[in-house]
Order: structure tokens, then C-alpha cells, then sequence
């Protein structure tokens, strides 16, 4: 993740601890305030953890998207295009996280349309189109060698005409 990423996640999780300690030290008769507020924000932390990017891996047949709780997985024969492609100042997040954890959620940009997001760092990312025209921004240290992998994996699967 980006220094961008640890930073936002670091001062957000706080404030948000704090936000809770403090309501918790000053509710007195109106416990139920914060038990309300401390459970949007364990909410808000499963969430974030759920969908938080962590890694990809390529095993010749499926791209997974290793996430904390979960790894998703597309394969292979579901893919149609893959390309490098950061996200621009012009992406608008519809709705996901625009740094707590990464980045993660639906966006939408002009010249890409809509897309779910998955990196840590902007500079790091490509963009995967699916046969049904689903669209996903990816991210990894090494995204030109992701790439490159799944390229050659396309053409072998694919024959040439």
C-alpha cells in the first residue's frame, strides 16, 4: 500500500477509537448511544477487512484477488482484455474506500466507465475486462510481469486465426 494508504488508515482507525473511548468515558444514561457507535464502527472495520486488497497470484487458470477474509477468483476463460492502467484525478468513487486499506469499491471514470477497484497504490495497477463486460482495476508490486503473465496465458488459450 501506498504511504497515502498507511497514513489515512492510521489517522482514520484512530480518530475512530478515540471518537468511541471518549463517548464511551461520557455516556452515563445513554449507554445505548455508544453501543450503537461502537457497533457501526466494528461494522465499518469487518467491512474494510473483507474487501481490503492484499495480493494477486496467477496459476495459469484463475487470477485471485487475495483479500484479509476471502480470496476471489477469475478465471482464466473469463477474461477478454488485459492492459496497464492507473486510475485518473477523474475516477469518482460511487461507493467502496478511497484509501482506508486501499483502495477497494465501485468507480467510475470518462474514458473507462465503471469498474471495481482492488490496489494499494495508483501507480501499481491494470485493468482487467471480462467477456461480460465487467471490469476490474487491480493492483501488485509487479503489474507490467502480471500482465505480461496473463497475456501469454490468453494467447495460448486462444488460439490464433
Amino acid at each position: 500500500m501506498s504511504g497515502y494508504c498507511f497514513a489515512v488508515s492510521f489517522i482514520c482507525t484512530a480518530l475512530m477509537v478515540a471518537v468511541f473511548l471518549i463517548a464511551l468515558n461520557r455516556a452515563h444514561e445513554q449507554l445505548w448511544a455508544v453501543y450503537t457507535l461502537g457497533g457501526i464502527i466494528l461494522l465499518m472495520a469487518l467491512s474494510a477487512l473483507y474487501y481490503m486488497p492484499g495480493s494477486l497470484s496467477f496459476d495459469g487458470r484463475t487470477l485471485d484477488i487475495h483479500r484479509s477474509l476471502r480470496i476471489k477468483q477469475i478465471p482464466l476463460a473469463e477474461i477478454a482484455d488485459v492492459r496497464l492502467c492507473q486510475p485518473t484525478m477523474a475516477a469518482k468513487r460511487l461507493c467502496g474506500s478511497g484509501g482506508w486499506f486501499g483502495w477497494y469499491g465501485w468507480f467510475s471514470e470518462p474514458d473507462l466507465g465503471r469498474y471495481f477497484a482492488y490496489y494499494g497504490r495508483a501507480s501499481d495497477c491494470f485493468l482487467v475486462t471480462l467477456r461480460s463486460g465487467r471490469k476490474y482495476m487491480l493492483g501488485c508490486k509487479d503489474a507490467p510481469a502480471m500482465v505480461a503473465a496473463l497475456r501469454s496465458a490468453l494467447a495460448k488459450q486462444r488460439p490464433a486465426v
